[in-house]
């Protein structure tokens, strides 16, 4: 059995345990929440950091894609323009033939012109030798 001094005693003793029990257990916990928030921040930070980083990536990817789309563009221009020129060549080609062939034709008609002159004189003074031979 217990005087109840003592037991008051121990009470109090179990009190103020208790109590530092406490304190201790809310240090540990503002520890805690100390550590949990500069984890929570560096996690954020390092999340902010890959997010510009592939930011940075994206924007080197579309600066090579816009770059390629172009050099891709002065490529078919200049094919374009190549084919623009045979097309201008060949044009060329064909308007000299067909000049060439009308020259031939005005040639072939001339000399036609001039068979049948001679043939219709030709004839001619034989018709006009025959009637007056016969006349």
């Amino acid at each position: 059995m217990v005087t109840k001094a003592e037991q008051e005693k121990n009470v109090h003793t179990l009190k103020v345990d208790f109590a530092q029990l406490k304190s201790e257990m809310q240090m540990l916990e503002k520890n805690d929440f100390a550590v949990m928030k500069a984890n929570n921040e560096r996690l954020f930070a390092e999340v902010e950091r890959l997010d510009q980083k592939l930011r940075d990536e994206i924007s080197r990817t579309q600066a090579s894609v816009r770059l390629d789309l172009n050099l891709e563009k002065g490529r078919i221009r200049d094919e374009a323009s190549g084919h623009e020129l045979k097309i201008t060549e060949t044009d060329t080609k064909i308007e000299s033939a067909i000049a060439n062939l009308r020259t031939q034709m005005e040639t072939i008609k001339f000399q036609i012109l001039q068979y049948m002159i001679g043939t219709i004189t030709g004839t001619s003074a034989l018709v006009l030798a025959y009637m007056r031979m016969f006349s």
